[in-house]
């Protein structure tokens, strides 16, 4: 029930695939060249002749020397091995009567789309059900298919819209599919390559939004027009029925199936975190009355409120980070009484909800780690209770409830997971009502954790705010400087980093004797909206402060030591550890930046930047690029500095963070004598790799360049 948008640019992906005091030195202020005067500008052309070849013998000069090391080899090979296990668990998305599961491994590198039913699935050894192979459409129609999702018709799900991806990017190509024949439709619907939304109405019509030629897109390269698309019709011939405008992010439509209030609402996302919805009343649009940065849901006879800034009704004040429902047809008709479901604190916030067909089921944080409860309407009151699950760690909820079906045995089911750092994840059956859970799956250890250990500590930033970070400790390790230590972080978009369980780092980090850091700094959105909105625009330095201070701490407390230390980040992650590289580099001597944005003077003018705008500020005003330039990291690079040899990963198909960033800032790097490694995959999209062939190899550079700068066997700086 979370916007769409709010994954554009995450960090989810990349984790779930690795799953003293220093005064800041000044910084110039002064704008940099105008773009045109960019001597880099033309590694933007990410297909260009000129620009793929630097790739290509920078790729080959930086892959020499990794691979060359003796820990290479061994460490792909051990990460294939957890990428590829069997014994992993195979998650999955009720669709109908059955659990489906996209399967990648050694055999189906792309992927294999199946499905059980539930009562097979929770059997050991499940007797799956082929329905789509990546690996054999892709070599009949000699593609590179990566799997993009589906979109199934309720309530028969005999027919789904099929999403596609050459080489992992975020633009797809849409195709109908027919679950009962387990084929691709001849004359069905069928959308080219584009940043598409498309919605069933029913089985002969589409909502649809994508690249229909000049116009259709907003300046973030995503739809702006909807069209109403009849089977048979020239895409062309579709009349729209909704715009959104140019400079907004996008436009979406999503059609609620749920029996008795079916309901269609069309979305004009303004920025990033501000929309304004509109309910479909026979052919009248309809605005919904909220504020314009809170989200909204419907849940059968309810609509669903959060909040992301305070909101006053009467005498009535509801924080920020609050849940609220109303009826819904009272509400839509203006009679706007809300009650509150959750209500935030100083170390609690909401992660997430989800419904059932009678319970709301809020999964909440608390001090970064989660915490369950059920709300249910009984009798004119809404009564809660707290849900027994494990704890601390991470907790995942996901509904089984098919609100299509006017009779679903699994209305009341729900499945949750639970892991934490040293703890592999368990999947299990819920039910609302009782604390009863069965059982499903459960990953074995993929690595030796005996004598391991992780605490959360917290760090003092330069203004006062206390930090939460966690420290993995592997097996005999002390507090006594000498820790190879890897710190990571994100602290953008109100995304949180909670606790993870990674057989990639279990094997190629934690057995070697590396402790494992992860920074909860602000501009995240662990303690809820304010501590994702303390970070952002004109405060974004503070989300480098939290980073620095973590760093500094690990330090003072003897984790470890500069020589020691390195940091890891991707996407805006990227731009983290980016900008602290160039502001304190003596702190670290190791730099992952995983496909980063760096060029926040051209950011918002490539691929998706410019619906980041309400996250960074618009470089074009000079009050903002006043405040960006401090920070961005290639226009901070310093010839008399000292940087540690870092290493930027990124991908040709990335059309989210576009790969120029990493390029130019290599190319500024080299430009001004430092040494730097560089690895540019040509699949991957945003996630850095296509299949876990891809992903073995690029995370086995990482772990080689890692133990290079912080195993012993190098000097402290280049």
């Amino acid at each position: 029930m979370q916007n769409r948008l709010a994954r554009t640019i995450c960090a989810a992906a990349l984790i779930a695939t690795y799953a003293m005091s220093f005064a800041n030195p000044a910084v110039s202020s002064s704008a940099p060249p105008p773009a045109e005067a960019d001597p880099y500008q033309w590694l933007e052309e990410v297909q260009g002749e000129r620009a793929l070849a630097w790739v290509k013998e920078r790729n080959a000069s930086s892959q020499a020397a990794l691979m060359a090391r003796p820990d290479y080899a061994p460490t792909k090979a051990a990460l294939l091995a957890v990428l590829n296990a069997r014994d992993r668990i195979p998650y999955v998305r009720r669709i109908g009567g059955h659990v489906y599961n996209l399967w990648q491994d050694s055999t189906n590198k792309r992927g294999l789309w199946r499905r059980a039913t539930l009562d097979e699935y929770a059997k050991p050894q499940p007797a799956w059900e082929s329905v789509l192979d990546l690996d054999a459409l892709g070599a009949a129609e000699k593609e590179n298919w990566v799997w993009g999702g589906a979109t199934c018709l309720a309530p028969d799900y005999e027919r789904c819209l099929v999403s596609l991806s050459r080489g992992g990017a975020d633009a797809k190509v849409v195709r109908e599919f027919d679950l009962r024949t387990r084929r691709f439709v001849d004359g069905g619907f069928a959308v080219p390559e584009a940043k598409t939304d498309i919605e069933w109405i029913d089985q002969d019509t589409v909502y649809i939004g994508s690249d229909f030629g000049p116009g259709s897109l907003t300046d973030s390269g995503y739809p702006r027009v909807i069209r109403q698309w009849k089977r048979g019709t020239p895409l062309a011939q579709a009349p729209t029925v909704f715009e959104a405008r140019q400079t907004d992010v996008s436009a979406g439509v999503s059609v609620d199936p749920t029996v008795g209030y079916h309901r269609t609402v069309f979305t004009r996302a303004i920025d990033f975190y501000t929309t304004e919805s509109f309910l479909l009343k026979g052919r009248q649009l309809v605005r919904i009355a909220k504020p314009d940065d809170a989200g909204i849901a419907f849940h059968g006879p309810w609509l669903l409120m959060s909040l992301r800034s305070e909101l006053r009704q009467g005498e009535q004040r509801f924080a920020a980070g609050s849940l609220l429902v109303a009826r819904a047809d009272a509400y839509l008709r203006g009679q706007q009484r809300l009650e509150l479901l959750f209500e935030p604190t100083a170390t609690r916030s909401l992660e997430s909800y989800t419904a059932t067909r009678s319970t709301i089921l809020l999964n909440i944080l608390d001090n970064v780690a989660n915490r369950l409860e059920e709300v249910r309407h009984v009798q004119g009151r809404w009564q809660r209770r707290t849900v027994e699950a494990p704890f601390p760690g991470n907790i995942g909820v996901a509904s089984l409830h098919d609100p299509a079906l006017k009779a679903d045995p699994l209305a009341e089911r729900y499945l949750l997971t639970y892991t934490d750092f040293l703890t592999p994840d368990s999947l299990y059956l819920g039910g609302t009502g009782n604390n009863q859970r069965q059982l499903l799956k459960q990953r074995p250890p993929q690595f030796d954790a005996s004598g391991a250990r992780a605490e959360q500590r917290f760090a003092t930033s330069k203004d006062g705010t206390r930090v939460p970070y966690f420290v993995i400790w592997p097996q005999g390790a002390r507090p006594d400087g000498s820790n190879p230590t890897l710190l990571y972080g994100y602290g953008g978009f109100e995304v949180s980093l909670q606790p993870w369980y990674s057989g990639s780092f279990g094997r190629a980090w934690h057995e070697r004797g590396g402790v494992l850091v992860v920074a909860n700094i602000r501009g995240g959105g662990e303690f809820g909206p304010g501590w994702h909105q303390s970070a952002i625009k004109a405060n974004k330095q503070r989300s480098y402060d939290d980073f620095i201070a973590v760093a500094e701490d690990l330090v003072r407390t003897g984790v470890t030591s500069p020589a020691r230390l390195g940091i890891q980040g991707g996407s805006n992650g990227g731009l983290l550890v980016g900008a602290v590289a160039m502001q304190r580099p003596e702190l670290f001597n190791a730099v992952v930046c995983q496909v980063p944005l760096l060029d926040m003077r051209r950011y918002h003018k490539l691929l998706a930047g410019a619906s980041w705008m309400a996250e960074y500020g618009d470089p074009d005003k000079p009050d903002d690029w006043a405040v960006i330039s401090r920070y961005s990291p290639y226009q901070n690079v310093k010839r008399e500095a000292r940087y540690p040899t870092m290493l930027f990963t990124t991908s040709t198909r990335d059309d989210r963070v576009h790969p120029g960033h990493a390029r130019k800032m290599v190319a500024r790097l080299l430009e001004l004598g430092h040494p730097v490694l560089y690895y540019e995959n040509i699949e991957g999209g945003h996630g850095g790799a296509a299949d876990n062939e891809q992903r073995a190899h690029l995370q086995a550079l990482e772990f080689s360049y890692l133990w290079s700068r912080l195993g012993g066997d190098t000097p402290a700086r280049h």
